[in-house]
């Protein structure tokens, strides 16, 4: 396994709704769940940015 990614491995429960809709979502991009879930979580801005910038 690459070290870059060993960092942390993390387990989510999904209600069969959101991971029906994740299913789709990749099957459609192309994309494994594990770049999805990556980019929205770099997407999160800190609250303290939100705030600042108000």
């Amino acid at each position: 396994m690459n070290k870059k990614w060993a960092a942390k491995r993390l387990t989510i429960n999904l209600t069969s709704s959101e991971a029906q809709k994740l299913e789709q979502y990749c099957s459609i991009t192309g994309r494994p769940a594990t770049d999805v879930i990556r980019e929205l979580i770099r997407s999160l801005c800190p609250q303290n940015e939100k705030v600042s910038e108000i």
